[in-house]
């Protein structure tokens, strides 16, 4: 566990470093484990959401409950002249109306940049941009007042091609730049015998969480107030909502409810401020179930991102230079842009050994909706171009493009465009040749029990004789944990009282399974069946946001140490009774035995009746902010994975039938294999949906039929055969447990090897995503 800070110890003793901290072998079973890492223990809420009974903050209620309505901007870019509630606080059952000049606090929120107002008070940036919010006693009648709010608009024109923002008038007093980087490693003159060009467009991908955004808040009698929802990073959303409120953070809870989905940051932060805001203002509770058009038009999406590149190799294949420049379209607000343009840039000539790059990054605003976290963000746009431009240079080479790739592999120990070394695995090469010569799937011809299915399904209008099948290849990585100098770090406590363990930590349950490897952990140190998860609030130490991995690694890490220390606890003083080290002592099964069998007796009996606990923390080593060049180790580890897509093409309809994903992962170790293939499973199809069908359309910035109607997500007929070829278990040795992130890479890299796979049937030029018909079809 190098790498990572010391454990605090709280009323349990000193010394219980990381240096001192002591690996207990496995116990030797004769019957198969049912528990501990490594097992595919299913989660605790598993069979209740199946159910339906698992408690959503939509589900939420409290006696006195009022119900809030938001007043959104129809106009993506507009002057507010004046604002009447008026006639809104005068309809019956209508209990509050708030504006901006209700805002107590800071008038504005962001995670980074605080240039997000609460309310709309001059200027409008985006369609959807909330204006003011209503408390009634009833649902409809909040929606109705917030409708009868009259806002008097001076329509501007609207900024929406990130090209222009450089040029245009400031749409925020910070100006419409968010960040540049200027990125240089090696030789500027240097050049290559062969040269290939492209020009690569990414959508707007929205994170479509099963159940749109809800809370629930309750005014306390201390003033401050509680809010109940999905929230991803309780401590910052309270640190944003008391600042708003002109509150102490003491005096505002974020209480965790159920969250139904995440793709990264779940929640619109402007729906926690409307409620907090309502219930301070009525005394009541006060609760909001967001409808879908506007969970579309409120919370973040993924970066529209324009790429231009040139490659540059030798006759063999090898890389020489790459030069690239990357816009990014960061809408009305800079949420975190910062961020998923610095590994954009980090990360733009993927995993490849290049000896020479020129990288330069913008992220602008714009009047289109905000963009920010979602999974893998940054590299997913940058991968889609590179791997464009390994088969460009494939072609022009006369290369099968999975040998291209592989003579240009990255291996630990090469070094980033950003200067820093690969020092986890990097075992990348072992994953493209996993997928690479995993078998085909047979072609209907060769297997008269499979039904020719046409890319528009069963019952597709094209005619068999135009379909073209092709092959292709991605190579993706991501980061893990926060980078740039972020300092992750999370605390958990492990509290023991009779066979029974707690855990308790801030980190958010996203889907990703945290509770259900904090069991896990807990089990296999301390070899205790029964573990209880507690649930999230902010009166716990904060543990971050539920993106980049973080939790499994950090998280994870500090359960683990509070863990550990516990079980020290615990044996010590059997150990010094028998005259013995705790290392050879184990518990199992709720048992603790000596190696020779002279000890034995359950972990009830050792407790006595006392309640052990320690509480730890775990950080991870520093990272470093990218200079004024683009260099820097700004990142704590990284991820790999390999893709090989087959697809079907109607090449006259430009139809494309995804036929089968492999997959091959760099996952350090497998500590769940039933969650750890769901995840993958899920980020393969995530990047199905990038690559063929989701894109948030916003034509002159206003979103076009925010709902699931128009907005294609892939479906369960959508979704490929899925092999998960290799999952390579090299451990990271400064992570704990050696384990990495799994659930974004599939994301990054599957819509490069899709766009391959269709470049590949169609000899077309796949440079957009989502692939269009026009775009697959020869004419």
């Amino acid at each position: 566990m190098s790498g990572m800070g010391g454990a605090t110890g709280m009323g349990i003793g000193e010394g219980l470093g990381a240096a001192t901290a002591v690996t207990v072998p496995p116990p030797v079973l004769t019957e198969p484990r049912t528990h501990g890492l490594g097992i595919s223990l299913p989660s605790t809420d598993s069979y209740p959401k199946a159910q339906g009974t698992f408690p959503y903050a939509a589900d939420l209620w409290a006696e006195g409950l009022l119900w809030a309505a938001v007043l959104r901007s129809p106009h993506p870019h507009a002057r507010i002249v004046k604002i009447d509630t008026s006639a809104a606080a005068a309809m019956p059952g209508v209990r509050a109306v708030v504006t901006h000049e209700d805002v107590p606090g800071s008038a504005a929120h962001g995670r980074g940049i605080a240039d997000r107002p609460v309310f709309a008070s001059e200027i409008i940036r985006h369609h959807g941009e909330p204006i003011a919010a209503v408390a009634a006693d009833h649902p409809d009648t909040a929606r109705l007042a917030a409708a009868a709010i009259a806002v008097e608009y001076e329509v501007l024109e609207p900024v929406t091609d990130p090209e222009q923002a450089f040029a245009a008038e400031p749409l925020h007093p910070d100006g419409n730049l968010i960040r540049h980087i200027p990125l240089r490693f090696g030789d500027p003159e240097a050049t290559g015998e062969v040269v290939v060009e492209g020009l690569y467009r990414i959508g707007r991908q929205d994170p479509a969480p099963i159940g749109a955004e809800a809370g629930l808040a309750v005014p306390r009698p201390d003033g401050g107030v509680e809010i109940y929802t999905a929230s991803t990073d309780p401590h910052a959303d309270r640190d944003q909502a008391a600042a708003c409120f002109g509150l102490e953070p003491e005096r505002v809870k974020v209480v965790v409810t159920g969250v139904p989905g995440s793709m990264g940051d779940r929640e619109d932060a402007g729906i926690q401020l409307s409620l907090g805001l309502l219930a301070l203002r009525t005394g009541h509770p006060v609760k909001l179930a967001a409808t879908r058009e506007e969970s579309f038009l409120s919370h973040p999406h993924r970066h529209p991102t324009l790429l231009r590149y040139r490659h540059h190799a030798d006759a063999e294949g090898k890389l020489v230079k790459v030069e690239a420049q990357i816009l990014m379209d960061a809408g009305a607000y800079a949420d975190s842009s910062s961020d998923a343009l610095a590994a954009a840039v980090a990360f733009a000539c993927g995993p490849y050994v290049v000896p020479h790059a020129f990288v330069e990054g913008w992220a602008v605003r714009t009047n289109n909706p905000p963009s920010g976290h979602v999974r893998g963000e940054g590299a997913m746009q940058v991968c889609a171009a590179y791997e464009g431009q390994m088969d460009k240079l494939a072609a022009k080479l006369g290369i099968d493009p999975a040998e291209l790739r592989m003579r240009n592999v990255m291996a630990t120990g090469d070094l980033l465009p950003t200067g820093q070394t690969v020092t986890c695995p990097a075992p990348v090469a072992e994953l493209l040749r996993a997928v690479r010569d995993f078998p085909l799937p047979v072609l209907p011809k060769d297997d008269p029990e499979e039904g020719w299915l046409l890319p528009g399904g069963p019952d597709g209008a094209g005619d068999p004789g135009a379909v073209r099948r092709g092959v292709g290849y991605g190579l993706g990585m991501v980061h893990m944990l926060g980078a740039e100098g972020a300092d992750e770090v999370s605390t958990a406590t492990v509290k023991v009282s009779g066979s029974v363990a707690t855990v308790i930590c801030a980190a958010v349950e996203t889907g990703q399974g945290f509770t259900t490897l904090a069991r896990q952990i807990v089990q296999e140190i301390l070899g205790l069946e029964e573990v209880y998860v507690a649930p999230v609030d902010t009166d716990q130490p904060p543990s971050g946001p539920a993106c980049h991995g973080r939790h499994t690694w950090v998280s994870g890490g500090a359960v683990e140490r509070a863990a550990r220390m516990v079980r020290t606890q615990l044996l010590q003083p059997l150990a010094a009774q028998f005259g013995m080290s705790t290392e050879l002592l184990q518990i199992t099964d709720g048992k603790i035995t000596s190696y020779d069998g002279v000890l034995s007796t359950t972990v009830a009996e050792a407790l006595d009746g006392k309640e052990l606990w320690a509480t730890a923390q775990c950080r991870p080593h520093p990272t470093e902010p990218l200079d004024d060049t683009g260099q820097g180790d700004a990142f704590v580890g990284m991820a790999f994975c390999a893709v090989r897509a087959v697809v079907d093409v109607d090449v006259e309809l430009g139809s494309v039938r995804v036929v089968e994903m492999a997959v091959a992962q760099d996952v350090g170790r497998v500590l769940n294999p039933a969650q750890a293939r769901a995840r993958i499973e899920a980020g393969i199809t995530q990047g199905v949906g990038a690559a063929l069908t989701e894109n948030l359309r916003t034509p002159g910035g206003q979103v076009r039929r925010p709902d699931l109607t128009a907005y294609a997500l892939p479906t369960a007929l959508d979704a490929p055969d899925i092999r998960i070829v290799k999952l390579v278990e090299e451990r990271d040795v400064v992570a704990p447990f050696g384990a990495k992130a799994i659930s974004a890479v599939p994301v990054v890299t599957s819509p490069a090897a899709i766009a391959s796979a269709v470049r590949a049937a169609t000899g077309r030029p796949v440079n957009r995503l989502p692939i269009r018909p026009q775009t697959a079809a020869v004419v």
